[in-house]
């Protein structure tokens, strides 16, 4: 038994690209979207970034919106292809660290405002406005209700209170980091051919 495991555990190295592909398919479209939305409102975000009364309050809001958008934008589309992969995860990295400590960490942990989460009362992520948002949301229900097309409203789905806590950031971290260190992916990304290329070059 224990020899079959070891045999089957053995041959997943024939798929070992296959888990870093899922991983830049599914951070390609969220990099690219989040480019683009910074990309089609540059001046707003350049002035969200600088602001330090209802923005970030950043320094050189000007270089910092646009390597952000750049990271993004341009380090999207080379994820979803795995073109130079290590290389465009350190500033995607960077920029998730960065939106993570001076966007979401006032939020605590959660991207949604679940007071039923444990992650919502705990001492490191409690926060007073998720422990509020059953009762906004019951109200907000309640007027719908009484006042709105409340079924056609939920019809796609429950309403919700979004939290913009780190949670989403740092998944993404996580998945970056990944491939910060195991690459694009073998068999599934241009790294790889150019690696292969470039090795059959010198022998």
């Amino acid at each position: 038994m224990f020899q079959l495991y070891h045999q089957s555990v053995a041959r997943l190295y024939l798929v070992d690209g296959l888990p870093l592909l899922l991983l830049r398919l599914y951070l390609a479209p969220v990099m690219i979207q989040a480019g683009w939305n910074k990309a089609s409102s540059f001046e707003n975000i350049v002035d969200w970034f600088g602001n330090e009364d209802y923005g970030l309050g950043l320094p050189a809001p000007l270089v910092l919106a646009f390597l952000a958008t750049a990271a993004e934008l341009v380090g999207g589309i080379f994820l979803l292809f795995g073109a130079l992969t290590r290389l465009v995860s350190i500033p995607l990295l960077i920029t998730m660290l960065v939106a993570m400590f001076s966007v979401h960490a006032k939020n605590g942990w959660l991207a949604i405002a679940d007071a039923s989460s444990w992650l919502a009362d705990g001492t490191i992520f409690y926060n007073q406005s998720v422990m509020e948002a059953p009762q906004k949301l019951n109200a907000a229900k309640s007027l719908l209700q009484e006042y709105g097309h409340y079924d056609w409203l939920t019809s796609s789905g429950n309403l919700v209170i979004l939290n913009n806590g780190v949670e989403f950031a740092a998944t993404y971290f996580v998945m970056l980091l990944v491939l910060l260190v195991y690459g694009g992916g073998r068999f599934v990304s241009v790294d790889y051919f150019i690696s292969r290329w470039r090795f059959s070059q010198k022998s």
